[in-house]
């Protein structure tokens, strides 16, 4: 059995997007998962996909699943797939409505007793999941490198104490500043970068869309720029892909500016692609690192 060194504990969906202007892209793969997944493939790694999946997968959606990323963690599931409306407004607010009834297997499942043997070992593992599950996950993994995601809908001012009191048993956290602003009550980014590390948690990567992010440890702070792309399709993803992009980078290299830019390149390829992003010519994903720099 094949032992990835990286793994994505997240979800996958089926997403039917309604834009502003009353287009529409049906049955369009999706879930945080499966997009951070998409942005290590990136840079060439075959990432361990720890989702569930239920029935009525489109093919093409399936296919593409079991052709780009390691499935051995992928938990099948006698649930219709969850699937949900994407409705954006022109002021790029989204709005998610789930259309089927039962999404809570799809968000908790599977879990860490439903893992292959094989997974055991990964070096570096992504968890895209609320505070409570994220710790489960994390005691799974005692010697990995522990990237914490955390899931945008757990992200609420009434969750601040459990979100902080988890900060030390991630490597990495990376929210977005919205979600970290409802935690700590102010959306100044220098200061939300000082709050996570004294709240234990050793890098934070802190996500700012359009204005790029910042990364940073106790000993060095970074901001990372994005890249331009000539055309934005759908942020939807973006920032799972940065996020998959930035554990590799990590891991490779243990410098801060490295994974940084290795996120930011990931998630502009995610910007140019309604859904899971299209895995670039390697010449064209080294063009695009070195021009930052």
């Amino acid at each position: 059995m094949v032992n990835p060194p990286f793994l994505c504990v997240g979800s996958i969906f089926i997403d039917d997007i309604v834009y502003p202007d009353g287009r529409t892209d049906m049955e369009i793969l999706g879930g945080g998962g499966v997009h951070a997944a998409a942005g290590m493939c990136v840079w060439s790694e075959r990432p361990g996909l720890v989702a569930s999946i239920g029935t009525g997968v489109p093919q093409a959606a399936a296919d593409r699943i079991y052709r780009e990323f390691d499935t051995q963690g992928v938990l099948p599931l006698d649930f219709p797939q969850m699937r949900a409306w994407q409705i954006f407004e022109w002021d790029g607010k989204r709005t998610e409505l789930f259309r089927v009834k039962d999404i809570d297997p799809f968000m908790r499942a599977p879990l860490p007793s439903d893992l292959p043997a094989s997974y055991r070992p990964a070096q570096a593992v992504h968890i895209l999941r609320d505070a409570s599950d994220f710790e489960l996950w994390r005691a799974a993994f005692p010697q990995a490198t522990i990237f914490w995601e955390p899931e945008q809908m757990f992200m609420e001012p009434q969750n601040s104490a459990a979100f902080r009191a988890a900060l030390p048993q991630a490597h990495i956290v990376s929210p977005n500043v919205l979600e970290a602003s409802l935690i700590y009550g102010f959306d100044d980014p220098q200061r939300l970068l000082d709050a996570m590390l004294a709240d234990g948690v050793k890098i934070v990567a802190l996500r700012m869309g359009e204005l790029g992010s910042w990364v940073a440890s106790a000993q060095e702070r970074v901001h990372i720029p994005i890249v331009p792309v000539p055309e934005v399709v759908d942020v939807t993803g973006a920032g799972n892909a940065y996020c998959g992009g930035f554990l590799v980078g990590w891991q490779r290299t243990h410098d801060l500016t490295t994974a940084g830019c290795y996120g930011a390149v990931a998630a502009s390829f995610a910007l140019e692609t309604v859904g899971v992003l299209n895995l670039p010519a390697p010449d064209e994903r080294d063009r695009r690192y070195a021009s930052m720099g």
